[in-house]
Order: C-alpha cells, then structure tokens, then sequence
C-alpha cells in the first residue's frame, strides 16, 4: 500500500509540474507576442514621424498664412520623436495630438486648391493616409495581444503560475478621445 501512495504523490507531481510548464509556456508566448506587437505599433509611429518633414515643407511652400498650424505639427512631432523609447502608455497621449493635428493640416488644405493638386503633396497625403492605416490595426493587433496576456495572467490556474513567475499584466494602448484612432481625413 505504501508503494501506491508514492505513485500517486509522483503522479500528482508529474501533473502539476506539466501544468505549470504549459501555462508558463503560454505566458511566455503571450508576453512576446505583446512586445512583437507594440514594435509593430513602434515602426508605424516612426513612419509617420518620418513623412511629417517632407509634408510640413512641402505644405510650407503653399500656406505662407497656416504658419501656427505647421509649427504645432513640428512640435508634436518633437515631443513624438522625444518618446520614442517611453512605454506605450505614455507615448499615446502624444501621438494622439499629433495625428489631431494632421488631421487640422489636411482640413486647412481644403482651402488650397494648388497645394491639392501638387504631386508631391498628393503622394506624401497618401503615405501618411496608409500610415495612418497600419498604425490602427498594430494598436488593434497589440491590443489584442494584451488581452490574451492579460486574461492569462489573471484567470485561474494560470494566474497562480503568473504569479510564481513574477508576469504582469501588460497596459493597453489607448487613447483619451475616440476621434484621436480616426485617420486624417484625405480627399484626393
């Protein structure tokens, strides 16, 4: 009888300790998922970043009386570039303002027919308008990516490995007002 005992208490081990493996292998997976996906938001933040200079000169070349308009764009590409290596969480906020303020830039272009027409300024308008595009499925995709995370780290039994581990949960990417996800407004 004594033998059985010790089967069993071995069995009871083997189990725990493959639950445990698997969640923690689940956690693992989650958590760089969560970080492949705020590098995916990363890369279209710095594609926009990028075009912002070539839009700003080439609108400059227009709009001689938008100059406060252009300056707050500068600036809030500033302050974007500034957070590059900030989390997420902080960093949203800013971008938010910054395509709030494309979207501003794009409204006072409407009363510039020339500058719609140019071509440079029609390619740099679709660049950023398929930017715009890709950084709302990255925020959606990472989003969900926290969330598969996040119900790991908190559900049972996984969250008792969660714990064993030291996982935390990850901070969405959100915004403050939902016109801020909203692309530009672009009409070619």
């Amino acid at each position: 009888m004594q033998h059985s005992g010790l089967w069993w208490s071995v069995g009871i081990l083997l189990v725990l300790g493959g639950v445990t493996v698997f969640y923690y292998n689940r956690l693992v997976f989650n958590r760089h998922r969560v970080a492949e996906a705020a590098s995916g938001i990363d890369v279209q933040l710095k594609r926009r970043s990028s075009l912002i200079p070539a839009l700003v000169e080439c609108v400059r070349q227009y709009m001689n009386y938008e100059q406060g308009t252009l300056e707050a764009l500068v600036q809030e590409r500033m302050r974007a570039v500034q957070l590059a290596d900030s989390p997420l969480g902080q960093r949203a906020p800013v971008e938010a303002q910054l395509g709030s303020q494309l979207r501003q830039l794009f409204a006072l272009v409407e009363a510039y027919p020339e500058l719609k027409a140019d071509q440079q300024f029609l390619e740099l308008q679709g660049n950023i308008s398929e930017v715009e595009n890709h950084i709302q499925m990255a925020r959606r995709y990472y989003n969900g990516a926290v969330r598969e995370l996040n119900v790991l780290v908190e559900s049972v039994p996984s969250n008792l490995v969660a714990r064993l581990f030291s996982f935390t949960p990850a901070e969405y990417f959100t915004l403050d007002d939902p016109r801020d996800g909203q692309s530009p407004k672009m009409e070619f």
